[in-house]
């Protein structure tokens, strides 16, 4: 079993550089990252939440502009090819996405399913899920308009929530509980845990899991980061550190 001790947390800084390295140096793009973390998203969902099983199951996914809001759609388009019933809630129209995200969002209107915004928000009943990823590791001071709407909705759910990287208004570097936060039943976080989400900041974090995103461990040694990462997951590709 991996030691959760031994595992560096990152500052915003250094992911961004893991970022850097992965696109620049190792040539793998933030589409292949992306995929990874939304399909490993979409299996801690149903292994954890949906007691294995998504057919019939109603989840509502809310997506940022932004790398975590590519994640999210990523899970929504898996599970609902495993049978789920799939919501999609998005901080901005599909026009103004850009990028990869939209180009997720893209595959998502093809498969048939809407996109609303929070807008189109309403009181849902009967879910088994809601999936944050509206906010990552970008986060600068308070969520504000649309995406602080969709943070306040989501609390107001009687179902838990599962967030991707870090709950959207929480501070990455610094655990600052921002208002309104995300108040998550469990949070899987990418590549390495971001420093902000050790305690005190459990409570809105909930169970801690890290997911594998197909970093190479030569990655962290480069000089920009002198990390010494070893096989972290050689007994799973998502697993649990608090």
């Amino acid at each position: 079993m991996v030691d959760p001790l031994k595992i560096p947390y990152l500052t915003t800084q250094q992911m961004i550089e893991v970022d850097r390295l992965m696109v620049d140096v190792f040539g793998i793009q933030l589409v292949q990252m992306m995929e990874n973390a939304g399909r490993q998203l979409a299996i801690l969902a149903r292994d954890r939440f949906l007691k294995g099983d998504p057919v019939n199951k109603r989840v509502i996914v809310l997506a940022g502009s932004g790398g975590n809001g590519g994640g999210a759609l990523v899970s929504a388009r898996n599970l609902h090819n495993w049978g789920a019933e799939i919501e999609i809630f998005l901080t901005r129209p599909f026009s103004d996405l850009t990028g990869v995200v939209q180009k997720q969002a893209g595959i998502l209107l093809s498969m048939g399913l809407q996109l609303r915004t929070a807008a189109d928000l309403r009181k849902e009943s009967g879910l088994g899920l809601v999936i944050d990823g509206i906010i990552g590791y970008s986060l600068r001071g308070a969520p504000r308009g649309a995406a602080a709407d969709l943070i306040t909705w989501a609390n107001g759910r009687n179902a838990p929530i599962l967030a991707l990287d870090l709950p959207s208004g929480l501070d990455p570097v610094t655990g600052e509980v921002h208002q309104p936060v995300i108040e998550a039943a469990a949070t899987m976080t990418l590549a390495l845990p971001k420093i902000g989400l050790k305690s005190p900041t459990r409570p809105v974090v909930g169970e801690l899991y890290l997911a594998d995103i197909g970093v190479p461990p030569e990655l962290y040694q480069q000089p920009s980061l002198q990390l010494q990462v070893g096989p972290i997951f050689h007994e799973g590709q998502i697993i649990r550190l608090t």
